[in-house]
């Protein structure tokens, strides 16, 4: 099968169900702290993935494809809650990009995961729309959430 003949549902899917498996606290799901980071890293590749195909369609680098970008919204909403779980204690690898700043200001660090996790149901009801217009205002209060948090917890590559 050819991976990128997938549909993004079937994607989602898959993930939930893995989701769903690791639903248990961090600790006691990764046999090791590099099993927590690889995690928590694919799940960031896969929402920036899907949230820079709509932001591609957003700054008219890509054609709008009204379904197309629901698909992608859902993808990200959906992604935005895995990712978190995976910081615990002894996951702050050198290799991992995370800043210290996690560690120390936990609080806050929930709280920009709290707010994205807010936004992105809007940006799916945004999509749902079906209108660019609407969807570039939630996309842009989204974007502007994930670069505060990459700003402030974030290693530059």
């Amino acid at each position: 099968m050819n991976p990128a003949s997938l549909h993004p549902r079937k994607i989602v899917a898959a993930v939930l169900a893995c989701g769903l498996l690791a639903s248990v606290p961090a600790h006691a799901q990764f046999a090791k702290p590099q099993d927590a980071v690889k995690y928590r890293q694919s799940a960031f590749i896969v929402m920036a993935a899907s949230f820079g195909r709509i932001g591609a369609m957003v700054q008219g680098k890509a054609p709008f494809d009204a379904k197309a970008a629901l698909q992608n919204a859902e993808v990200v909403a959906f992604m935005s809650h895995l990712p978190w779980q995976a910081f615990g204690p002894g996951t702050d690898l050198p290799d991992s990009h995370a800043k210290p700043e996690i560690w120390k200001e936990m609080d806050k660090f929930k709280a920009d995961a709290d707010k994205l996790q807010q936004l992105t149901p809007k940006l799916v009801a945004a999509a749902k729309t079906g209108k660019l217009d609407e969807i570039k205002v939630v996309f842009g209060e989204t974007a502007k959430t994930c670069k505060s948090c990459h700003d402030s917890f974030r290693e530059e590559l």
